[in-house]
């Protein structure tokens, strides 16, 4: 993207002013050298999403944004239900409530090395990952209806984790006002047996060792220290959520001229929140939000199992669990006033800063925990949310490290055994059932996650706090 074509407010705001039918203006966080990378569908998007109606502030891109489905992904864009504002299932995505959570286990580097060999095997045994690998779990229909309504608090209730596990994922496990009957049959035949499954793409489930801390203060209320061993699972909604999204995005596409929206782009597809839609939407969305939690909470469980037969000293409480990937109702404060807003994140993490009600007591004073998934080969990062980003983009960060190139470049470039060859020799032990899934992942596919952190922490999104780097790697 050709930086001249933005306004620059800062060293990492550039800023595109409202014309034509956009009712304000869009905002890219990023360094110039990650602007110049960007493609150019990046500002297009968020130009577009300026356009819809019932939007407040600005359309917002974070540092690791690239182009997608309607919102380009690192996305964020909040709506008014009393100003006409409307709900986007393009403005959620695909993989409903896909995100990140971290696990401490508090052993060393030296006890998962001399047992890393198992440990990849064993993980990789039992974590089903993969396009269309289903897992034990076998849901009925009441079931499903149990937690689609119940999220991680129903697998929780079922034996697969413990009560403290609630306090540590955003909206204690479960969010409020989910529809399970707004989910069709199909989106529940696709997940009926794929609950605690890994799935394929750019998700993951990482050993990793704490290698910098950034800030010490805020990592040791994290409960962070350098040499300390992490695991990372990222995965979301599965099949359900594709399926709620396809189906929604068609519905709204049809309805948009009813409601006398004019769409700049047809994947843009939405509806008033006020409206029948936009009501059926949010409660299936919100029901998907709770398959995702549901779905690493038993991923979670089936860790730990891993862990017990493998390093028996292990323990294994939750850190954090944030989502992705989300449509949820905040109070924002928006020229010096509260205001109920519904805040679409694609792409995007939520990221509270310190005091905030919503984050749990022991957390509160740090800020909330802001997982940043980076690729196979470089590492991850744990963020804090600041104060300052409530102002910058209602309390988003990125999340992420955001592709560099698309999945056939990287397929063209690289092979997969000669990327899990090449980590091998680094010490990153990585398993696939997919030698394909690997080289569209590989490491060169993804921006520099450190140069994507630096511009959120320069733009005041989040504050770095520690990175990770991978030992075992199981990729779907």
């Amino acid at each position: 993207m050709d930086p001249a074509r933005l306004v620059r407010r800062s060293d990492t705001a550039w800023e595109i002013a409202p014309r034509g039918a956009m009712r304000v203006p869009a905002v890219i966080y990023a360094s110039e050298a990650l602007i110049r990378a960007m493609d150019d569908k990046v500002a297009e998007q968020a130009v577009n999403v300026a356009a819809l109606p019932g939007i407040v502030g600005a359309s917002y891109a974070m540092p690791d944004a690239h182009w997608g489905y309607g919102f380009p992904i690192g996305g964020v864009a909040a709506f008014d239900a009393a100003r006409g504002g409307v709900v986007s299932a393009g403005g959620v995505g695909f993989d409903i409530s896909c995100g990140v959570r971290c696990l401490h286990t508090g052993v060393t580097r030296g006890e998962v090395v001399a047992v890393q060999r198992r440990l990849a095997d064993a993980l990789f045994e039992r974590i089903p990952a993969g396009m269309g690998r289903t897992g034990e779990i076998r849901l009925s229909a009441h079931d499903m209806d149990a937690m689609l309504a119940g999220g991680a608090r129903w697998a929780v209730a079922r034996g697969w984790g413990g009560a403290a596990d609630l306090e540590r994922i955003e909206e204690r496990g479960a969010i409020a006002h989910a529809q399970p009957h707004r989910v069709s049959e199909q989106a529940r035949r696709r997940q009926r047996d794929e609950m605690g499954t890994l799935g394929s793409g750019n998700h993951y489930l990482e050993v990793q060792e704490v290698v910098e801390v950034h800030d010490p203060g805020i990592a040791d209320a994290y409960g962070l220290a350098q040499g300390a061993i992490v695991v990372m699972i990222h995965c979301g909604s599965r099949g359900l959520g594709h399926q709620i999204g396809t189906e929604f995005l068609r519905r709204m596409a049809i309805a948009a001229p009813s409601f006398g929206i004019h769409l700049p782009d047809r994947e843009l597809a939405c509806a008033p929140i006020a409206s029948e839609l936009g009501a059926d939407y949010l409660g299936a969305m919100r029901a998907a939000i709770n398959c995702a939690l549901a779905n690493r909470q038993i991923l979670t469980h089936l860790v730990r199992e891993v862990f017990a037969d493998v390093l028996p000293q292990a323990r294994l409480p939750l850190l954090y669990d944030v989502s992705h990937n989300t449509c949820k109702v905040e109070r924002h404060v928006v020229d010096g006033r509260v205001r109920d807003l519904h805040v679409h994140r694609k792409g995007a993490t939520r990221a509270f800063g310190p005091g905030h009600p919503d984050l749990p007591a022991d957390l509160r004073a740090a800020g909330q925990p802001v997982l940043i998934g980076g690729s196979m080969g470089t590492g991850s990062y744990v963020l804090a949310g600041t104060l300052s980003s409530e102002a910058q983009a209602f309390s988003s960060a990125c999340h992420g490290a955001g592709r560099a190139m698309s999945r056939q470049q990287a397929l063209k470039r690289w092979s997969g055994r000669r990327v899990v060859d090449d980590l091998a020799a680094r010490g990153i032990l990585v398993r696939s059932p997919s030698q394909r899934g690997v080289a569209e992942e590989a490491p060169g596919a993804y921006k520099d996650v450190e140069a994507v952190v630096d511009a959120a922490e320069a733009a005041g999104l989040a504050r770095k706090v520690a990175r990770t780097a991978p030992l075992v790697c199981i990729k779907g």
